[in-house]
This record gives structure tokens, C-alpha cells and sequence, in this order.
């Protein structure tokens, strides 16, 4: 079935706008468990924006939840996964003035590289994944790499939905769904796993976990935003909700 996978940098972001020890990444991602998460996403940044190593360090050491460590493929990053050992690595490509990652990781253009850093992190026992727009050529690519898992960006399709009136059956959005649901194929087929995620939220989530044999969505700043006024346990159990349901309905069972 599939599972949920909550980004918590922002919770960070808010702590270190103040640069404080409040808001705790760690008691949020408590919350999120709580709330039915069955993972935690955080992206150590080489500019460290955000999430600190001593974030990391501490979510790995204090939390009882898949943990998936966002980073950019290089020598740095790796050594510190390597050291920590969280349950999932994933590649990502990464760009000093950019607000959040605004692309999918070129992996044919440094196939190399990105082979290298696969099988350092494969060799210390953790699953790798990439993060890849839904481009048969980058999915092929990610195969031969090494990868275990693609997961596919969904800020295209994000953007589709939004402009187009939140219509789901507009031909844009059909277009833009049309193409994840092709890449989920192909990674299936090359016996990755296929996951997803990127500018996700309550409105424009069910048609992408709909999709065949998407196996987890990674969502991060519409569960925060939404926590401001709930609480990360009611977000995360409202998106989770949202999520399995929608999963059921596509393989014509009830949801739960």
C-alpha cells in the first residue's frame, strides 16, 4: 500500500529564521509518526539553510521512523550518510539561490558520479534513491546507475493544477499526469521502485497516488503549512487519509 513520507526542513526553516533551538525537527517528526507517517524526509543542504547535522544526528539517533536523508551527490554528503546509515539516501541536484529544488537530478549528464555515489552509499547498506523529472532517458539512466528507487517530480504537474483552476481533467494536467504515470511504468519495468513527490498538497495529491504502482509519496510544505493551524498529527493524518483512500478507489477497493 502506499506510504507517506513527511519533509520536516521547513520546521527547521522557521527555527532558524530566529536561530533557536524552537521549533524541534525531532518532536515534529514524533508528530508526524504519530500523525501516520511512515517516514521522515530532511535535506541537508550544503549551505545548511535549514537542517544542521546535528538535526540529522539526532533524528537518527531519537526517532523509531524510516528516515530518508535529501542531498546532493557529492563527497561530503555521502560520507556523513555513510556515517549515520539512514534507511534511504536520495540524490538530488542542488542550487545556492534556488528557494526549494526546482528540477529533477540530470543524471545522464554525470552518470559517473552518480554511479560513484550510489554504490558508496548501496555499500554501506542503505537503499538510494534519485531524484529525477519523468524522462525515460533520466529513468534508464538511474538504472544503470545503481539506483533502487526513482522518485519522479511532480512540480510540473503541481503547476498545471494550479494554473488550470485546480481541474484535474484539463488537458494539461491529464498531459502532465500522463507522463508520471509513463515514467512509473519504465521504473517498474527496469525493477526500481517508483515513488514521487514535489509541490504536493491537499488539493492536487489523489490523481498522482492514484497512479499504478506508485509506492510513496514524499510531501513536506503543505503538511507544515497546514500544521500552523492544526498540528502535525491532524496534517499528516489528513494527508495520509487523503493518500490511502485515493489508492484504494484506483484499485477499485474500499478505503480504509
Amino acid at each position: 500500500m502506499i506510504e507517506l513520507g513527511v519533509n520536516i526542513d521547513h520546521v527547521a526553516t522557521v527555527r532558524q529564521a530566529r536561530r533557536t533551538y524552537e521549533p524541534d525537527p525531532v518532536w515534529a517528526a514524533v508528530e508526524a509518526h504519530l500523525g501516520g507517517a511512515d517516514g521522515i524526509t530532511v535535506h541537508l543542504r550544503e549551505d545548511r539553510r535549514h537542517i544542521q547535522d546535528e538535526d540529522v544526528r539526532r533524528l537518527r539517533e531519537l526517532t523509531h521512523i524510516k528516515l530518508n536523508l535529501e542531498m546532493a551527490a557529492i563527497a561530503e554528503m555521502v560520507d556523513i550518510a555513510c556515517r549515520l546509515r539512514p534507511e534511504m539516501a536520495m540524490l538530488v541536484p542542488e542550487g545556492r539561490h534556488e528557494i526549494t529544488t526546482e528540477g529533477g537530478l540530470n543524471i545522464v549528464a554525470q552518470e559517473k558520479k552518480i554511479a560513484e555515489a550510489v554504490r558508496r552509499l548501496a555499500d554501506a547498506g542503505i537503499v538510494v534513491s534519485v531524484f529525477i523529472d519523468a524522462d525515460l532517458r533520466q529513468v534508464e539512466a538511474a538504472q544503470r546507475a545503481g539506483a533502487s528507487v526513482c522518485e519522479v517530480h511532480t512540480g510540473p504537474y503541481a503547476h498545471a493544477f494550479h494554473s488550470r483552476g485546480r481541474d484535474s481533467e484539463s488537458p494539461p494536467v491529464v498531459a502532465e499526469l500522463a507522463k508520471l504515470a509513463e515514467a512509473g511504468k519504465a521504473i517498474r519495468a527496469l525493477g526500481m521502485r517508483f515513488n514521487a513527490g514535489h509541490a504536493l498538497n491537499y488539493f492536487n495529491v489523489s490523481p498522482v497516488a492514484r497512479l499504478p504502482g506508485i509506492r510513496e509519496l514524499h510531501i513536506g510544505h503543505a503538511i507544515v503549512s497546514r500544521a500552523v493551524f492544526v498540528g502535525m498529527r491532524e496534517a499528516v493524518r489528513e494527508m495520509k487519509t487523503l493518500i490511502t483512500q485515493a489508492a484504494w478507489r484506483a484499485i477499485g477497493g474500499e478505503p480504509r
